[in-house]
């Protein structure tokens, strides 16, 4: 039997063999294109050539592409673990062929069918093929070119047609599409087969006859009015599903079983105690029905998010509350509440897992390797972190479940359970499953409105619609900005877009100086020029290979000749501050060593800011260090050494560092300064004297294994040095321009500290003075000691006074205290232990209902608690509220 690896490098090897380049997967993280957070598809990191934008060399190439579904159009999220066929995944392999103007449908068809049959032996009568059936709509008949070549390999019955939904595929609502050939296997025994024609079954969702192929034939442009032209360049875009492949050639029921899993899943089982029952789920919309079912789906959804963070974070996206940091973390907890819930798991867990991932696909992904101190150190904090918020929920939804025992009420609120949703990530199925074990149920209906009402928030704002391409010209783009800050340039097209209701156009120049934003370095702006008018460039972006230049107003004549000025006083500012990020670099690998690795940066006109992987805070004296070899490296004015459209091969012979999560070329462009050289298609100054000085003004942490630093040059640097200097002199004034400073203000602190060690003794003095005061005043209320007062003190001695009144009278004590201090009232209640077990008092439910005599709230412990307000004039009516909710 074939293992995953030997399957993944027979098909590698066979196109190669036809003459196809090997290409490494692109990162799983999509980084300067802003339609995509993640690679979807195979075909994603060939978009700039589909569209026409670079040139197709090599026009034949495979590849196996990691890819990431769990957002947007293609999401799989939901059903990981517990769809009926146990086949979807959140990060999975794409296998992959492709032809840029080469062979089409023909070849790709007979490359599909030889693979299958004639190198890994299938049986061909257990494939069928789908062809698009054509749509009078759209105006187009059936893809009778396509049927006609599988005819060659499949009789009639096993050629089956398919709708538009499963048989024509799009990159979008605009852009390349056409219709697509899926190939179908189906695995059934020999008697369901006679029973049921596998035709009969194509695109049915039975989980033993399922798609393994698409391969779609690219021959149209959707235009923005739902018009479709033919593409200029045909394109042969395919994806073998690689998980899927494994499972059948290995002879497995489900994904889950073969050996890209099981590795994983075995230490799952070792760690957890718990065992792997190879059940499916039986719950009709895919939920356990029982224990062995329920913890199934939680080791299938901790083994497959294992994959999908792990290689995000290899590839430099860490977890965060914002887009794709945001769908990682989202995936990173789901794993933990199904290993929380399902598993027993009340510590992080997950990331002892991730040795036995990089034995398993360290080979094939040499970046799990070498990120893997990386990876396990951020999984390990982000776990602890949210099972410290799972924590917070689940002491929210007991306070909520008291509050319905005590109306009398069975169902919670939807919009509550939807706030634990929203807020601390608990899923329905985890409420709901800790509301059943104490007798109570949810408002599912209003909980799904929330839900609704949230995603059409999420829609509105991130709606753009895009107009078609108006073409002026034909051609491409060509950047001159390394060499030119102006250039005569004209508008090859442009289009319309509306964004939250704002409208703006996007150009595309034949040549142009303008930097789009790539690489974590902001876009230039500045003007369009034409000999009537001066149309300014707000932004410069970067997508499909080409700069993007965003404006508000469309020359009023967009056939005229212009030249296009950057605004150089932003590009220079912008370059002082990318050129030292690259010193920064250098300096941070001599201070801290090499193991130190770029983790991502942004750099503008203003400030730069640098990511870089470290285990510790930067001391002062490491940061003094790194700023002393940067300006060092200024004053020695180095050149900018430049190599464009360099080989990748030489370019690492030059000594430059590729770095993970990064997609290069076959060619690249190499940057050195000096020491420093690396990889870079950025904007820098000419030498690095232009940046004048570096001032790195922060370090902090971003997270697990991640700094930041943060750090100006030129003249910010130097207003920076400034506004030090003005500080320190007027701290200087205030101790009367002290000649040693310092020792002045070290007296001034011990100084400060002995009369606040004073004053806190007399407080403690008043504190028990007005508690012996208060004891001996005590009322007795059918044998309760009831202690009130309404007194000008802080909250903490409020806090001290009532703990020390319950000292003296432990037993049958109500004590309330109504203090002010500041204009603000503050209740304080304490309760006597045998108060809260005897009489079924609560401090906390009593002073939040109390609160709202002095418009405030608050809460606490059942026998002690505190509430703050805004009303003060209402803390006596307060007071006595508190005494009559004790029902003495």
């Amino acid at each position: 039997m074939m293992t995953a690896n030997e399957i993944r490098d027979s098909y590698l090897k066979f196109f190669e063999s036809k003459g196809h380049v090997i290409v490494p997967s692109a990162p799983i993280v999509v980084k300067d294109d802003p339609t995509l957070m993640f690679t979807n598809a195979g075909m994603n990191q060939w978009k700039d050539i589909i569209l026409g934008t670079k040139e197709p060399e090599p026009r034949r190439r495979t590849d196996s592409q990691k890819c990431l579904r769990v957002s947007g159009k293609h999401n799989d999220l939901e059903e990981v673990g517990r769809d009926s066929a146990l086949s979807h995944h959140t990060m999975f392999e794409m296998l992959g062929n492709w032809s840029f103007g080469d062979y089409f449908k023909e070849g790709a068809i007979d490359y599909a069918y030889e693979y299958l049959v004639d190198v890994l032996h299938l049986d061909p009568k257990d494939l069928y093929v789908t062809v698009f059936e054509g749509d009078p709509a759209e105006g187009i008949t059936r893809d009778d070119e396509a049927a006609g070549y599988w005819a060659k390999h499949f009789p009639e019955n096993h050629i089956v047609n398919g709708n538009k939904h499963d048989n024509f595929w799009e990159m979008g609502d605009t852009g390349p599409c056409g219709p697509c050939s899926e190939i179908h296997i189906d695995f059934r025994s020999d008697e369901e087969k006679a029973k049921v024609p596998g035709e009969q079954l194509v695109n049915k969702d039975h989980p033993q006859v399922i798609e393994i192929w698409n391969i779609v034939f690219m021959q149209f442009n959707r235009k923005a009015d739902g018009s479709l032209e033919p593409l200029k360049m045909h394109v042969i875009d395919t994806g073998l599903g690689f998980e899927r492949l494994v499972r059948l050639l290995q002879g497995k029921n489900s994904n889950y079983d073969t050996d890209i899993f099981t590795p994983i899943i075995a230490e799952i089982e070792r760690l957890s105690g718990k065992k792997y029952n190879h059940t499916f789920p039986e719950g009709p919309n895919g939920e356990g029905v029982n224990e062995e079912e329920k913890v199934d789906i939680a080791i299938r959804v901790v083994a497959d998010h294992l994959r999908a963070v792990a290689f995000a974070i290899a590839d430099g996206q860490l977890p965060s509350n914002a887009k794709a940091g945001y769908v990682i973390r989202r995936i990173l907890r789901r794993a933990v509440r199904y290993s929380y819930t399902f598993l027993g798991q009340k510590q992080a867990f997950m990331y002892k897992l991730l040795p036995v991932l990089v034995r398993e696909m360290g080979e094939a992904y040499p970046e799990l390797k070498a990120q893997q101190e990386l990876i396990g150190r951020v999984m390990k904090q982000e776990e602890e972190s949210f099972l410290r918020t799972l924590e917070n929920g689940i002491q929210l939804l007991t306070e909520d479940m008291e509050q319905m025992k005590a109306e009398g009420k069975k169902e919670l609120d939807g919009s509550k359970a939807f706030r634990l949703f929203d807020t601390y990530g608990f899923p329905l199925d985890l409420t709901e499953l800790i509301l059943g074990e104490n007798g109570f149920t949810v408002d599912e209906k209003q909980f799904d409105a929330e839900m609704a009402q949230q995603k059409a928030r999420a829609r509105n704002a991130a709606a753009v619609e895009n107009g078609d391409w108006v073409v002026l010209r034909d051609g491409e783009q060509e950047f001159v900005g390394y060499d030119y800050t102006e250039y005569e340039c004209h508008i090859l097209r442009y289009r319309k877009v509306v964004q939250k209701k704002n409208t703006f156009y996007e150009v595309v120049l034949d040549h142009t100086p303008f930097y789009g934003e790539m690489g974590g370095q902001v876009g230039d702006r500045g003007d369009l020029v034409s000999e009537t008018e001066t149309v300014h460039v707000v932004d410069t972006k970067r997508e499909n290979n080409q700069s993007i230049h965003i404006i508000k107003k469309l020359p009023e004549n967009p056939q005229a000749d212009f030249m296009a000025c950057v605004d150089t006083d932003k590009r220079e500012g912008s370059a002082c501050n990318h050129t030292a990020t690259h010193l920064l670099d250098y300096a941070l690998k001599q201070v801290l060593g090499e193991q130190v690795e770029q983790k991502g940066s942004y750099v503008d006109e203003n400030i730069l800011r640098f990511d870089f992987n470290y285990f510790e805070k930067v001391d002062d004296e490491k940061i003094r260090q790194v700023e002393r070899i940067v300006n060092k490296m200024i004053r020695e004015d180095l050149p900018l050494d430049e190599h464009r459209d360099t080989p990748i091969d030489e370019a690492r012979k030059l000594g430059a560092i590729a770095l993970f999560g990064e997609k290069y070329g076959d060619k690249v462009r190499v940057v050195r300064f000096g020491p420093s050289v690396e990889f870079c298609g950025g904007i820098h100054v000419k030498s690095t004297g232009h940046i004048g000085f570096f001032k790195i003004i922060s370090e902090s942490s971003v997270a697990a294994g991640i700094r930041r630093v943060e750090a100006l040059t030129g003249k910010a640097a130097e207003e920076a040095v400034y506004t030090i200097e003005d500080t320190f002199n007027d701290i200087r004034a205030l101790f009367n321009n002290a000649k040693d400073l310092r020792a002045t203000i070290e007296k001034s602190i011990n100084e400060n500290s002995n009369l606040k060690k004073e004053v806190e003794s007399f407080r403690q003095q008043r504190v028990e003075e007005l508690k012996t005061r208060l004891v001996n005043e005590a009322r007795d209320v059918n044998g309760i000691k009831v202690v009130s007062a309404i007194l000008p003190i802080a909250a903490n001695s409020a806090k001290d006074l009532v703990f020390k009144v319950r000292e003296a009278i432990p037993e049958n004590l109500v004590c309330v205290i109504g203090s002010i201090a500041n204009d603000k009232p503050m209740l304080s209640v304490m309760l006597s232990e045998d108060m809260v077990k005897d009489h079924g008092l609560n401090a906390g439910k009593i002073v939040r209902e109390a609160a709202k005599l002095i418009k405030g709230g608050g809460g606490g412990q059942p026998h002690y608690a505190q509430a703050g307000g805004k009303d003060k004039d209402g803390i006596s009516a307060a007071v006595d509220k508190v005494i009559e909710l004790c029902e003495l």
